[in-house]
């Protein structure tokens, strides 16, 4: 049983991102995990510089005379600094591990998941690491109350332009599902008519009744078949409004 389980693997079930990305972009599912890691990689190098300088920083304070006169308070502050900021490095290279264990085995579906995760909490450690050197250094310059306020406002600043508004951006842009209608075979579309082909206007493709259509949207592939694109259009004109 474990044998054939090992040579005979449960299928998996089809992804409608799959579908999309192989009619609008001409990607494989296989193409389309490799430019999802890439993407991810490009966005821990943005990351990376941030809890780097932050990190060289809270190593290089302890060795400062300053340090020595800090209270408990304060040294506890620098220590949870410290590791949450230690943290965030480990998840943020993270994802070059985790390529390297995974390398030639075929799990590239399961190291994207894996490193979008890794990216998720190692952002919110970077905040946190952030925010409490922000109230450790305020404390020392201000004292505790101004600073308390000072490091709640950078917090909620914080929140405001990495969770709040690409949350409320991605729910405002949100989508339905698309209708199964729109992804009937391409083998039972009508074809347009001789008379339809002379009134189209070039770019554009007749829908079912024989009428124009839309140009194309810019992001889909010219290389894909011709019969794709219109798969693309259609789809498309399922949505509301018709638009991205």
């Amino acid at each position: 049983m474990n044998h054939w389980l090992t040579h005979h693997p449960v299928p998996r079930p089809p992804d409608p991102h799959d579908d999309w990305n192989l009619r609008a972009r001409g990607e494989t599912p296989t193409q389309r995990l490799d430019r999802n890691y890439s993407e991810i990689l490009q966005e821990v190098r943005v990351a990376q510089t941030g809890v780097q300088l932050l990190l060289a920083f809270l190593l290089a304070l302890a060795f400062t005379p300053r340090f020595g006169a800090l209270t408990v308070f304060e040294r506890n502050l620098y220590v949870a600094s410290l590791i949450l900021g230690a943290a965030a490095t480990a998840l943020l290279i993270a994802p070059a591990s985790f390529h390297r264990l995974f390398f030639q085995r075929r799990l590239k579906r399961q190291l994207v998941r894996a490193c979008g995760l890794f990216v998720q909490f190692g952002l919110a450690l970077l905040m946190l690491s952030l925010s409490s050197s922000m109230l450790l250094i305020l404390n020392v310059v201000l004292g505790t109350g101004p600073a308390s306020w000072f490091t709640a406002g950078t917090v909620g600043w914080f929140c405001l332009w990495w969770y709040i508004v690409p949350l409320w951006s991605r729910a405002r842009h949100a989508r339905r599902e698309l209708a199964p209608a729109a992804w009937q075979d391409p083998a039972t579309r009508q074809a347009p008519t001789p008379a339809t082909r002379q009134t189209q206007a070039p770019g554009q493709f007749p829908d079912s009744a024989g009428g124009p259509q839309p140009r194309l949207p810019r992001d889909v592939d010219p290389r894909v078949h011709p019969q794709l694109r219109q798969d693309v259009r259609d789809v498309r004109s399922h949505r509301p409004g018709g638009q991205e």
